[in-house]
């Protein structure tokens, strides 16, 4: 087991939200669900090899997106299926790259390059890209490389 694992709070929809995960992600486990009733009331789970813990607890506490997952995403075509499947059904696009799915729960879906271009010791070209990406919702990998390389 991981040394620290993300507990997430669940209103009274815990088994719903695993299945919608399940429908996003590739590789997503689910080691063990707790049953009360004949209602999944606890459940440890992992998305791409990230462990979770969830409590169904109910109305009590709600997600925030001062605690966002950010995930690493290797090209245009992830971005654009992860952004796509995260929003639908009640979730909501944000700035910059970020989202908040339906359970709201905030994302941060990034392409792999996004990391390289800021990572230039060239201050002029990791501003263009940081400037074009201030102006996105969801990222496009062409439009950063536009700005990336002063097109």
């Amino acid at each position: 087991m991981n040394k620290i694992t993300p507990f997430l709070w669940f209103n009274n929809n815990l088994a719903e939200a695993v299945t919608f995960y399940k429908s996003v992600f590739k590789n997503v486990n689910v080691i063990s669900p707790r049953l009360i009733e004949g209602k999944i009331y606890t459940a440890t789970f992992e998305i791409e090899g990230q462990r979770f813990m969830a409590l169904d607890g109910g109305p009590h506490y709600t997600f925030n997106p001062a605690v966002s997952f950010f995930v690493n995403c290797k090209d245009q075509a992830e971005v654009d299926d992860l952004w796509n499947k995260l929003t639908a059904d009640g979730g909501k696009e944000s700035r910059c790259g970020w989202l908040i799915d339906k359970f709201g729960l905030s994302w941060q879906i990034i392409p792999e390059d996004f990391s390289r271009f800021m990572a230039t010791t060239d201050l002029e070209k990791s501003q263009r890209v940081m400037q074009a990406m201030m102006k996105m919702n969801k990222l496009i990998v062409a439009d950063l490389q536009a700005a990336y390389d002063g097109n």
